[in-house]
């Protein structure tokens, strides 16, 4: 989409100039992120997101090379090579700590991001491209985390790469193979640890590439808004720099700061302790647990727990992944024409029963298999399913809105108690 009353590159200086004629590069970024790019005036804080999910990404590819120059991806030496760089690398306790919190922290915007997502209705049309890349990027990172988690080669990596490929053995006829396959062998070992550390090398680099088509699919129909209305001529709109990289470096700042709290102060806080003892294969650990990002899913996973038509593990892994691929369908699953929350009462409120339930699956997820806690899973689990298969569709459809305001600036001006021209 283009915006007419947008500002426009116009080099100045003769090599910028000479620069714009053979490798546009400053324009791209000018109006991809500069005063060339306008952006609603009204947008909160819960946009900052993005910007803070970028710069943990690139948090995590710094330290991760530095990281891979002493890392051996040995079943023999692998803990071993992390205690060195923990002991013995300059800095190395300090650059494992900053990749381990980051990944927490990575996923901590990413999830709010996608709920920023669900509540405004920012994977409506015309935005369904952006959702569904932004899906992809939660795939492509899920998978990146499990073999990050893999290569300490504690306890917990060891068990935790054993549970989670055991998992497509569920499937019938080429389940064990695929296994076989994705393992090297027949058990996390050697081949295991150095295939998963080569993409776990790799994918950072994949999500770099898939957020720029994100970003590309976002400045074809502009960036939404919490009113959910489209920007109707420049009075809605104002230039992303300066106004938006200020509050974005404002909310960069906090960001920062909470994460150097945990960095320093709490490091292990959001990690397993068993993942300090090293791998063995002899010894299973009373509670295996994936990272707290992947609990909720967990959860799923276990809630089934009786064999029906198919067996309760592929059940189990069925609904997990659908738990996920359900998300790809939810533009067209919500056929309400309002987006925003904020004018949907029925849907914020199952919205926040929603929120609610998440946690609640979370929390199962990361507590031991066992009563009371897999009985709350499937209510919860169940829950989940209903929400967006029928509580959703059903919502959209027969809920009555609020009034939404004729333009953003409109609502810019009631929220400030101006009067509108």
């Amino acid at each position: 989409m283009s915006f007419p009353w947008a500002n426009q590159y116009a080099p100045k200086n003769p090599f910028m100039k000479w620069m714009d004629e053979r490798l546009p590069l400053p324009r791209l970024v000018y109006n991809a992120v500069g005063a060339g790019y306008p952006v609603p005036r009204n947008l909160n804080y819960f946009w900052n997101f993005g910007v803070l999910a970028g710069a943990a990404l690139g948090i995590q590819i710094i330290t991760g090379i530095i990281l891979a120059m002493h890392y051996a991806a040995n079943g023999a030496i692998a803990f071993d090579s992390v205690e060195h760089i923990m002991r013995d690398v300059n800095s190395g306790w300090m650059l494992r700590y900053a990749h381990a919190t980051g990944a927490s922290f990575f996923f901590i915007v990413v999830y709010l991001h996608i709920f920023r997502g669900l509540y405004y209705g920012s994977y409506k049309a015309p935005r369904e491209m952006v959702w569904l890349l932004g899906l992809v990027i939660y795939l492509l990172m899920m998978a990146t985390g499990f073999m990050g988690y893999v290569l300490p080669w504690g306890q917990m990596s060891f068990w935790g790469a054993k549970v989670i490929t055991g998992l497509f053995s569920a499937i019938p006829v080429v389940g064990t193979p695929i296994q076989t396959w994705l393992l090297g062998g027949f058990a996390p070992d050697n081949a295991a640890l150095n295939r998963f550390f080569s993409l776990h090398y790799l994918l950072p680099f994949v999500i770099a590439g898939v957020i720029i088509l994100h970003i590309w699919a976002l400045h074809i129909p502009g960036s939404s808004n919490p009113t959910g209305i489209e920007v109707k001529g420049p009075q809605d709109t104002l230039p992303f720099h300066p106004y938006y990289t200020a509050k974005d470096g404002f909310g960069l700042g906090v960001f920062l700061i909470l994460y150097t709290l945990v960095l320093f102060y709490a490091p292990n806080a959001l990690g397993h302790p068993d993942n300090y003892i090293p791998a063995n294969p002899l010894s299973t650990p009373a509670h295996i647990v994936p990272e707290w990002y992947y609990w909720p899913f967990y959860a799923i996973l276990r809630a089934f727990t009786s064999d029906f038509i198919l067996p309760a593990k592929l059940w189990g892994v069925l609904a997990m992944f659908s738990a996920i691929l359900l998300l790809f369908i939810l533009p067209w699953l919500d056929k309400s024409p309002v987006r925003s929350g904020n004018y949907r009462p029925a849907f914020k409120k199952f919205f926040w029963l929603l929120v609610a339930d998440v946690l609640v699956l979370g929390y199962c997820g990361g507590s031991p298999a066992e009563e009371p806690y897999v009985m709350i899973s499937q209510l919860a689990a169940a829950y989940y399913f209903a929400h967006f298969l029928i509580i959703l569709p059903i919502v959209s459809r027969m809920e009555r809105p609020l009034p939404l305001p004729n333009s953003i600036t409109e609502a810019v001006l009631e929220k400030h108690g101006e009067a509108t021209a």
